[in-house]
């Protein structure tokens, strides 16, 4: 049963992850102004993995060694980086980053599907349905009719961005097959597969030497990679093993506010008038999927 303290280490790292995707909808919108979805994705996850293993040298760990360790970062860099950065950078380019927050908060629905009927490791309580059916309550309710309406328009981009989101509910399950690893092991070996899989997809198609990017795409670009990206991986896959896959999707519910907020706040883009008790569902759900169940104690 894990100590109290590592209970509020684990939401706190929660928030803290939350915030940090959050922001990255805005760099991305920013970032892909100037630099195409391809190039801007693969120097992400270069400048990521590049301080996620000088790190990692610097702790004195080691990368697996075996083939078969690689071949899993590659597949988990496959479903959490290479397809759905991609993908979403290229709808940001028509899609308001707050929109593409709100499309991509759906990772725990679809995390919850695919752990309730295909591989059942965790179980499905009534806490964490109604933690579901609040967090898609709060979610309707800060997005508001109008977001809601431009739902619709750039059908492709939209798509996309859930095709992202079905991505990451399989990579949350995938993940935990790294249990055991230290979690910079993986965050680093899926970052690196992503930039061994994408610069050369970039030199062949954008020229990136052509480009002429501007300050704020590359400032944009160096924020994603460090925080949103780096640092966000290894609370990822932290949480992957303390909170489980469904808790620790659902900080989405949170990512929602924080996104759309960041987004009002440096793009200009508007909140609902019901955003308030929108926040306040959210982090009910939150806090109903990802709170332990206290057992009750042992007569004796």
């Amino acid at each position: 049963m894990p100590a109290k303290n590592d209970t509020t280490t684990d939401l706190a790292l929660l928030g803290v992850l939350a915030v940090l995707w959050g922001a990255s909808y805005t760099f991305i919108k920013i970032g892909v102004e100037t630099i195409p979805p391809i190039t801007f994705i693969a120097a992400r996850t270069l400048i990521a993995g590049a301080i996620l293993f000088a790190i990692i040298r610097w702790r004195g760990l080691a990368m697996p060694g075996d083939a078969a360790s690689w071949r899993r970062f590659a597949f988990q860099a496959c479903l959490n980086s290479v397809v759905p950065f991609t993908l979403i950078a290229a709808a940001e380019r028509s899609v308001d980053a707050g929109l593409a927050t709100i499309l991509n908060a759906t990772s725990p629905i679809f995390t919850f599907l695919l752990t309730a009927l295909i591989t059942r490791h965790e179980p499905v309580t009534a806490r964490k349905l109604v933690g579901v059916g609040a967090g898609i309550a709060g979610i309707c309710l800060i997005v508001g009719t109008q977001a809601l309406g431009g739902i619709g328009h750039q059908l492709w981009a939209q798509i996309a961005i859930v095709a992202a989101t079905v991505c990451y509910a399989g990579a949350a399950i995938f993940g935990r097959g790294f249990k055991g690893l230290d979690p910079m092991l993986p965050a680093a070996g899926s970052m690196l597969c992503g930039a061994v899989m994408l610069v050369p997809l970039s030199l062949a198609v954008d020229q990136p030497w052509t480009l002429a990017p501007s300050a704020a795409s590359i400032l944009a670009l160096l924020g994603l990679s460090v925080f949103s990206t780096a640092l966000a991986f290894v609370i990822y896959f932290r949480l992957i093993h303390t909170l489980g896959s469904v808790g620790t999707t659902s900080q989405a519910y949170l990512r929602v506010p924080i996104g759309v907020g960041i987004g009002a706040v440096f793009l200009g883009e508007s909140l609902g008038p019901t955003a308030w008790l929108g926040m306040g569902f959210v982090v009910a759900g939150v806090a109903a999927m990802t709170m332990p169940v206290r057992k009750p104690a042992l007569a004796g």
